[in-house]
């Protein structure tokens, strides 16, 4: 599964604009997140809930932010974009192996404050820098300072966008079943299926937001229990073995609510398109190999800036893998 990003670093209002173009080579995600294989999935350990404790202990984190633009699918796989384009990318020490996928912060810099949903991951970026999609950036600074201080921190049970949203990674099957869920507000720490003796099946959490079961759990429909680092959960009824489509649910995470400033539920944007992007077949394929995820990266070189002193985030423990 493709992405592409097209990052402004530091480029203030005075600047001569773009010195070049550096287009990165396509990788696997095992390279972007600390050299894990493509089908390494993140256990359902303490990570996850790493998100919640680090925005409850810390408070407010003071770093950077930058802007980019976003052309193809972001690291977390959400083939649709939030319906008023605030979102953000992480650093991977933020972005957690995809933990703090799916949640909300508020980030406020020198003209104002914005909540952005977490949807992707910055690997150039240190802790405490982030990189924000332009509208978002646009409401706390001009685009043309490319590079402020900002103060952010992580929404506890946000309003939601709407009814969680389930889908089947292309390649599933009876034998090997990839779900992905959108619109569940606060990251989540377990994804399970029930079986047909009536016990669950916990999934494992690949680093590109997928949860997995590698065994597969039948050929469904399915009903999937789903947990967030609230603690809040939900249990969703007849997810359908069908690859490739975003099935609505009905079912909210929690209170439902739509978020203040999106005009209307997540949908799917031109730029998560390859067409759209201009990107090539090859360069936006899905890999046939299933948890395997190729990634397309292209950033803008800039001048460089001064960069202020960043408050570290909480160190967390290694979250377990297991290798397939």
């Amino acid at each position: 599964m493709a992405r592409g990003r097209l990052s402004l670093f530091g480029i203030g209002a005075t600047g001569a604009g773009l010195a070049a173009v550096a287009v990165a080579a396509v990788v696997g995600i095992g390279q972007l997140t600390g050299g894990r294989t493509a089908c390494s999935t993140s256990a359902l350990s303490s990570s996850a809930m790493s998100l919640s404790a680090m925005s409850e202990q810390s408070g407010p984190v003071s770093g950077i932010a930058t802007h980019y633009v976003l052309v193809s699918l972001p690291n977390c796989s959400y083939s649709s974009l939030p319906a008023n384009d605030l979102f953000v990318a992480l650093a991977p020490s933020e972005y957690d192996g995809a933990a703090a996928c799916g949640g909300y912060m508020t980030v406020t810099g020198p003209d104002g404050s914005v909540t952005v949903q977490v949807i992707d991951q910055c690997p150039e970026c240190a802790t405490g820098h982030i990189d924000l999609s332009e509208p978002a950036f646009a409401k706390l600074a001009p685009l043309s300072a490319g590079q402020i201080n900002v103060r952010y921190q992580y929404l506890a049970d946000p309003a939601l966008p709407g009814p969680v949203t389930m889908e089947v990674k292309s390649g599933s099957s009876q034998y090997w079943l990839a779900l992905l869920a959108g619109n569940t507000g606060n990251p989540l720490a377990s994804v399970q299926v029930e079986t047909a003796s009536g016990g669950w099946i916990s999934l494992a959490r690949a680093s590109y937001n997928y949860w997995i079961a590698q065994s597969g759990a039948g050929s469904g429909p399915f009903t999937v229990r789903l947990t967030d680092t609230q603690g809040n959960q939900v249990t969703v009824p007849n997810v359908a073995l069908d690859p490739g489509a975003v099935q609505s649910t009905g079912v909210y995470m929690y209170g439902a609510g739509s978020d203040p400033e999106a005009s209307g539920p997540a949908s799917p944007s031109a730029a998560a398109s390859p067409a759209a992007s201009g990107a090539s077949p090859r360069a936006s394929a899905i890999a046939a190999a299933p948890g395997t995820l190729t990634i397309t990266r292209k950033r803008a070189k800039a001048a460089a800036a001064p960069r202020p002193t960043v408050t570290p985030a909480p160190t967390r423990s290694p979250t377990p893998s297991a290798t397939c």
